[in-house]
């Protein structure tokens, strides 16, 4: 039977009642006020978070706004695309010309018609090293020998930093006329004589039948009879009567040149379009060649 007076129940005097963590309830809180919880770090599961004030609300919500606004932009979105193409672009091209191809112009006749005047070039850096040099190869060389004039300093226009930069990155071709172009015809210890009776080049005892050189004109007989030394080659130009080659500069290191100074080997004409091949070295040519004594 209900009572109809409900009475306040008396404290208890032999303390607090603790619960099974040791901690008081939070019905151990003073009569008539509210039980206090401790604030904690994360909401118990199934409970949410206090919502934010209002102030912290609009400033959320405006960044909100705006990163999505900045990001949803079409405009942004096609320039970041863009910039990315361009950063890929120059850093592999940077890392090909760096250790694969590297591009070249030519400015002279000497190797005419495997090459003509303002061809460009795409030179494969991973020849001679690691992999080797062979006969009738077209390499691209340092002038260490001097065999060129002193380039004229050029003068430097206000947008010529760009031309630089691109020719650093591998994007235009090395136009500074410091490097040359020819064919390789001796090897290291390779006996080399122009010419035999037949007019033919030599090489080791075997005469060879040169099918590189310019058909436009007949070369002019030019003797010379050299063993190449260690680490170093002897070249020629196709376009024999217009080419200042190792012939030419005897009185220079015997004109041979060191293998360190080669760039690479000429792998492919890669400009202008009518003109993009690839570049052989004539295999059929030195087949029959004996290797060096």
């Amino acid at each position: 039977m209900p009572e109809n007076d409900a009475r306040t129940p008396e404290p208890r005097h032999d303390g607090p009642h603790h619960g099974p963590g040791g901690q008081a309830p939070d019905a151990a809180a003073a009569p008539g006020q509210p039980a206090r919880r401790e604030p904690s770090a994360a909401p118990a599961d199934g409970q949410e978070e206090a919502a934010p004030g209002p102030a912290t609300s609009r400033s959320a919500a405006k960044a909100s706004d705006k990163a999505s606004g900045k990001a949803g932009s079409p405009v942004f979105t096609w320039l970041k695309e863009v910039a990315t193409v361009v950063v890929i672009a120059v850093v592999l091209s940077f890392l090909i010309k760096t250790f694969l191809f590297r591009a070249f112009f030519i400015p002279s006749e000497s190797m005419v018609n495997t090459l003509d005047i303002d061809d460009r070039i795409f030179v494969n850096l991973l020849v001679p090293e690691p992999f080797a040099l062979s006969r009738g190869d077209v390499v691209v060389f340092r002038d260490t020998k001097g065999w060129l004039p002193p380039a004229a300093p050029e003068e430097k226009g206000p947008f010529s930093w760009v031309q630089d930069g691109l020719t650093f990155v591998g994007l235009l071709p090395d136009t500074t006329d410091q490097h040359l172009v020819k064919r390789v015809i001796g090897l290291p210890g390779d006996h080399v004589v122009c010419c035999d009776a037949g007019g033919k080049l030599t090489i080791n005892g075997t005469a060879i039948d040169e099918t590189y050189i310019n058909p436009a004109e007949v070369p002019q007989v030019r003797t010379f009879d050299v063993t190449v030394p260690e680490g170093k080659v002897w070249v020629m130009g196709d376009n024999r009567n217009h080419s200042a080659d190792s012939r030419a500069h005897t009185d220079s290191d015997g004109g041979f040149i060191d293998i360190s100074d080669l760039e690479g080997k000429a792998a492919v004409i890669a400009w202008p379009l009518n003109r993009i091949t690839a570049l052989g070295n004539y295999p059929e040519v030195f087949r029959d060649v004996p290797a060096a004594p």
